[in-house]
């Protein structure tokens, strides 16, 4: 068998339903499924059973311990050449298998990921979300399957990796965020590079509304720190942009209630007017990104209801991402903290 999909679940059965509905759907069949449920209150055994006339499909159940532990359990058990992980709320294009095989036979791999796209199906806010997770103006298109500005590391979402070089190397981490990330990194450290495979993409439904999205960035944020202490170096520019754009946006923030305080509790008429154009001053930054959000969006998703949503998706995931940046940097690098006291409650149970 060439290839073993692994996929850790947690309280996600509709998810695991329209995955493995379109894994039907695959031109290319050498492959088998290994859901791992990783201690759901919400099991999809149902569903699995559903299909287990359909798909080579193995279910297991297991006491909760993170997904880079789940994905873990799974390759052990697993049986292919290649192993491919994948996060329960992707659906596959028909020829998702068939890209990576084309890109394997093309040129050998020893790991490789692949972009995410939205699905038409998806809500205004997913496609929102969606877009401010691949745009070019907000994460600099490194999850965008494009252009970059930084090296490319396979997310697990969508990542492919050869069995024997995941079992060197040991798997994933005890990380619960970001852990996907730090195998990357001993990937590469291990002299391997991994492959962008374009073509290897998935329909990724990401968070359903700001609140989540909010909590998934911010993690991303802590994660970074963490990752830069575990791996020296790799912190990069566009790793601190967002904190640099929420720096600014506080800073633009301040500016304008100083100015809004001058001109409405000022008599004087020249310190009020100072006043006045230090609001327009300070919104004029935050207005023109905010139009630039609008209209890349708005072009890209055919939909100005969806461009609209992109603005505030926009700022949550840089500022979310910002906040917990510094949050994490706070801890780990003023106060000393190690990594899994300091976010024992945000990662580690």
């Amino acid at each position: 068998m060439k290839y073993s999909i692994i996929v850790p679940v947690y309280n996600r059965p509709d998810e695991v339903d329209e995955l493995l509905e379109s894994l039907c759907s695959q031109t290319l069949t050498d492959f088998e499924v290994v859901i791992v449920e990783d201690g759901s209150q919400k099991p999809c055994k149902d569903v699995c059973d559903k299909f287990a006339s359909i798909l080579d499909l193995h279910y297991y159940n297991k006491e909760n311990s993170g997904p880079g532990q789940s994905r873990n359990y799974g390759v052990e058990r697993a049986q292919g050449e290649y192993v491919i992980v994948l996060d329960s709320d992707v659906v596959l294009p028909n020829g998702f298998l068939a890209a990576v095989e084309k890109e394997l036979q093309e040129k050998p791999a020893a790991a490789w990921g692949g972009p995410d796209a939205a699905h038409p199906s998806f809500s205004p806010v997913q496609k929102a979300i969606s877009y401010s997770m691949t745009s070019f103006f907000t994460t600099g298109g490194i999850r965008g399957g494009k252009a970059k500005l930084d090296k490319f590391y396979p997310r697990s979402f969508n990542m492919g990796i050869r069995r024997d070089v995941y079992m060197q190397l040991g798997g994933f981490s005890k990380m619960r965020f970001g852990e996907d990330i730090d195998f990357s990194y001993r990937i590469v450290e291990a002299g391997y590079k991994p492959r962008l495979f374009p073509d290897a993409w998935v329909w990724h439904k990401r968070r359903t509304d700001f609140q989540k999205f909010f909590r998934q960035v911010f993690n991303s944020g802590i994660a970074r720190i963490n990752l830069t202490k575990r791996h020296p170096g790799t912190m990069k520019l566009v790793h601190l942009l967002p904190t640099v754009f929420t720096l600014g946006v506080i800073g633009l923030l301040m500016l304008f209630g100083l100015g809004l305080c001058n001109f409405l509790f000022n008599a004087d008429h020249m310190t009020a007017a100072i006043g006045f154009a230090l609001c327009e001053l300070s919104l004029i930054p935050i207005i023109l990104y905010s139009i630039i959000i609008f209209l890349d969006s708005s072009i890209k998703n055919k939909s100005l209801w969806v461009g609209l949503l992109s603005i505030p998706a926009a700022f949550v995931q840089l500022m979310g991402y910002g906040l917990g940046f510094i949050e994490a940097w706070w801890k780990r690098c003023v106060l000393k903290q190690d990594e899994f006291t300091a976010f024992e409650k945000n990662f580690y149970k």
